[in-house]
């Protein structure tokens, strides 16, 4: 099913949840209102582009390099970090490495990264935290998709399905990944943010962003802009 009829067919379905999630800061942790708990990062070697789809504090992306996400106890610091590793050719499975080597917190993450390769790696949080019901990842063809505090473990099976299936561009695969964990329950506590970035090789920046914040239903919002959206990133590769 294209992209377009999928949004439709699911009236906007939200494409993300949100929630208090712990975020690292010098010195410090604070909670931040706006951070997604499930997520999917991707690539398409053929035509250059990268993407990731999640909260907004959470995804980072650069064209010709790869994607990465960090997530539940999330560290800004470690994004540009992971991508300047990633492209000085590091293997995935040695930024994480690289990342986690001295953190003290380092039971606390959950990270995925992946290469313009599609060589990708996951590293899930510990599950320590009582207020969790599920999390983990599952990886495929040039994708990995990766979430805690789920209402079970098909919210991530959903993804990737969804992702495998759907015809069209990076952009809206990455987009029916996140419906479908949505509608399969996703997680369990709400909804507050949700975004997309997808870099393109040869574009400055990024390619295509977008972001709904701190909204009551900002997945649904997000869907919204998503659709509407005249962008070349969207619809059948070129």
């Amino acid at each position: 099913m294209r992209m377009r009829s999928l949004i439709a067919g699911v009236c906007l379905a939200a494409l993300l949840y949100g929630c208090k999630n712990r975020v690292e800061e010098p010195g410090r942790v604070t909670y931040r209102e706006v951070s997604g708990t499930f997520s999917i990062v991707a690539v398409d070697p053929n035509t250059g582009v990268c993407g990731a789809a999640v909260g907004k504090v959470v995804p980072y992306v650069r064209a010709g390099v790869g994607a990465f996400c960090t997530q539940h106890w999330h560290n800004p610091s470690w994004g540009e970090k992971a991508l300047d590793l990633l492209g000085e050719g590091r293997l995935p499975e040695e930024v994480l490495a690289e990342l986690l080597r001295n953190d003290p917190r380092k039971d606390k993450r959950q990270l995925a990264i992946i290469d313009m390769s599609g060589r990708a790696a996951n590293r899930n949080c510990s599950g320590s935290d009582p207020s969790g019901l599920w999390w983990g990842s599952a990886a495929g063809r040039y994708y990995a998709c990766q979430g805690n505090t789920l209402t079970d473990c098909e919210v991530i099976y959903a993804m990737a399905r969804a992702y495998e299936r759907t015809a069209g561009c990076l952009a809206d695969r990455l987009m029916a990944a996140l419906v479908a964990g949505d509608k399969t329950g996703g997680d369990h506590r709400g909804r507050l943010a949700a975004g997309i970035r997808v870099a393109k090789k040869g574009v400055e920046g990024y390619w295509l962003e977008l972001y709904v914040d701190e909204s009551d239903d900002a997945v649904t919002d997000l869907a919204k802009q998503y659709a509407a959206l005249q962008h070349e990133a969207k619809g059948t590769p070129q």
